[in-house]
């Protein structure tokens, strides 16, 4: 049927396309670009709770290397093991459905992110019950989620900042590139954003937030070399995760059909 505007002839045919109503009893019939971006979504909020969660835990290893007069230590949280993860999601997001869909994935994740910070808040106030088995006592339960507060909010600001910069940078470079050059886009935009991530959540962490708190800070020269080493590993992560992004892609082409939005429309 021809698509005509009110009270024109119908002079010229026009095809118009058919709209379609999803049936409000069937939420879950998606099409399969609403389900690739509901999984997309999902992985990118559960690696970053995993990462907050994980946060608490420090881990420590030589490198055989040198700095300065002493060994050249990777020192950072194993939080920022599933952290990278988000970087790899927020490319794919961009890469199929467009800088703001990626940004709204993101401020989803950060608000998930702020619900749970509420809820262990909530859960720490709670009196505890100890002595039943397989239960956690109280100074353990503190040692896990109250010495990690701190770390939690720096954690929660680097990943807001440094997604909505890696959306920024890796839309710049697709465009650049004409939507080629994959590796670059990718692998560039989280490069640059980590870097800016690393130094942003341990400055808060240890300086930023124990100055206002009134507490000693750690030295500077401490906060750029723990900053400087977390990067250095989340670069080998990055470098590691580019192949990621065209599995991702290989992968979104088989079982969804969908190609990437052009460099024109990103």
């Amino acid at each position: 049927m021809p698509c005509l505007h009110p009270g024109s002839r119908p002079r010229f045919r026009v095809s118009c396309p058919r709209i379609q109503h999803q049936d409000p009893t069937q939420p879950h019939a998606l099409t399969p670009a609403q389900s690739l971006y509901l999984w997309l979504s999902a992985v990118n909020v559960t690696a970053l709770l995993m990462a907050n969660v994980l946060g608490v835990k420090l881990f420590s290893f030589e490198t055989g290397w040198r700095w300065g007069d002493g060994p050249f230590r990777i020192e950072h949280t194993v939080g920022m093991l599933p952290f990278p993860i988000t970087f790899l999601i927020t490319d794919l997001l961009t890469e199929y459905f467009g800088k703001k869909a990626a940004r709204r994935t993101t401020y989803v994740a950060f608000a998930m992110a702020v619900l749970a910070f509420i809820l262990i808040s909530v859960g720490r106030k709670f009196p505890i019950l100890e002595g039943i088995p397989g239960t956690a006592t109280n100074e353990a339960f503190e040692n896990v989620f109250g010495s990690a507060t701190l770390m939690y909010i720096a954690s929660l600001a680097a990943f807001l900042l440094g997604s909505l910069l890696d959306i920024f940078v890796f839309t710049i470079f697709k465009r650049m590139t004409g939507g080629k050059m994959v590796w670059l886009r990718a692998t560039g935009s989280t490069v640059i954003s980590q870097m800016f991530d690393s130094l942003l959540v341990t400055w808060l962490f240890f300086w930023a937030f124990p100055k206002l708190l009134g507490q000693p800070a750690a030295d500077l020269h401490f906060v750029i070399r723990t900053a400087f080493t977390g990067y250095v590993l989340k670069f080998v992560i990055a470098v590691v995760l580019t192949p990621g992004i065209y599995l991702g892609r290989w992968a979104i082409a088989k079982i969804y059909g969908l190609r990437p939005v052009p460099a024109s429309e990103a």
